[in-house]
């Protein structure tokens, strides 16, 4: 084997895992986002229309509310 063919051999291994760790750095941070976002939103009680009103044609009730 030359050594161009060792070289490209070598740096198309590091691509591959380069994109391994980015691949999976992306998905790690997509997780603790979601994480984060979850702990510190506060979603409490949202208006919404009272099942059994009727309500306008369009809006959606709470099939059971909490509120």
């Amino acid at each position: 084997m030359s050594a161009a063919s060792v070289r490209s051999r070598w740096r198309a291994r590091i691509a591959v895992w380069l994109a391994v760790a980015a691949g999976l750095l992306t998905i790690v941070l997509a997780n603790a986002h979601l994480i984060y976002v979850a702990a510190t939103s506060q979603s409490g009680c949202v208006e919404h229309v009272v099942g059994g009103d009727p309500g306008v044609p369009g809006q959606f009730s709470a099939a059971k509310s909490a509120c």
